[in-house]
């Protein structure tokens, strides 16, 4: 799965900023990187919502294990990949019928957070048990929400594209031809709320996650950690 997002929606993290002016290395386009995902992607699917995000997945070569879903309710759009242990606990929890799946679950769980302030992020992540990675765009009122399961069981990578696009995706070699060494293993249990405005764990709500500067022969340019006894690696 795909997510892409102008800076009009997300700011870049500054650590991956100052990764890829240490190591320069090339980038390419968000436009670009969507199309090489669709590309090499058979029965790929891709959604434009309006001028600053895009959204793309397919279930070519998914896991059984770890599904992707994509639905949109509300102009609530959600990319799911993975499957909830609880999820039919948190049918009823949301009020929710038999036939929904996890995808149509976190959009009613983003939509409790929205709706129901203060609710916080924290308490709606926390209550989701499983391997999962989700990423919600409200089109309302241009919120992004992404976030990842406690133990990292469904990758998931963050990067900069060369026109200062912020882009999630499940596969790092796709990150990695378009974002050069502005990319990053997006740490586990954690959460990314542009309505917060930082990276928090959920797990930890109150450590702080820092920012480590990878080294040379890395992929990775900044490895994101949560603080606390022994800084707890938060990234694989």
């Amino acid at each position: 799965m795909l997510g892409v997002f102008s800076s009009s929606i997300v700011s870049p993290p500054d650590e991956l900023v100052a990764a890829g002016s240490r190591t320069p290395s090339p980038k390419v386009a968000a436009t670009k990187l969507v199309g090489r995902f669709l590309e090499a992607n058979s029965s790929a699917v891709s959604v434009k919502i309006g001028d600053d995000a895009q959204l793309a997945y397919t279930h070519h070569n998914q896991s059984a294990l770890r599904p992707r879903s994509f639905a949109v309710k509300d102009e609530i759009f959600c990319l799911f990949e993975g499957a909830l242990d609880n999820l039919g606990s948190l049918k009823q929890q949301y009020g929710l019928g038999k036939s929904a799946n996890e995808v149509l679950l976190v959009i009613e769980a983003y939509k409790a957070l929205r709706d129901r302030a203060p609710y916080p992020p924290s308490h709606v992540v926390g209550h989701l048990q499983g391997n999962f990675a989700f990423i919600v765009f409200d089109k309302s009122t241009s919120t992004l929400f992404v976030a990842t399961d406690e133990f990292a069981k469904v990758p998931l990578y963050w990067g900069i594209t060369a026109d200062g696009y912020v882009a999630f995706a499940d596969d790092a070699d796709l990150l990695k031809g378009a974002c050069g060494k502005s990319l990053a293993s997006f740490p586990q249990g954690c959460f990314f709320s542009t309505a917060v405005g930082e990276i928090r764990s959920y797990e930890n709500p109150k450590n702080k996650i820092t920012a480590v500067p990878a080294q040379e022969e890395e992929i990775w340019g900044a490895k994101f950690m949560v603080e606390g006894p022994g800084m707890i690696a938060a990234s694989k």
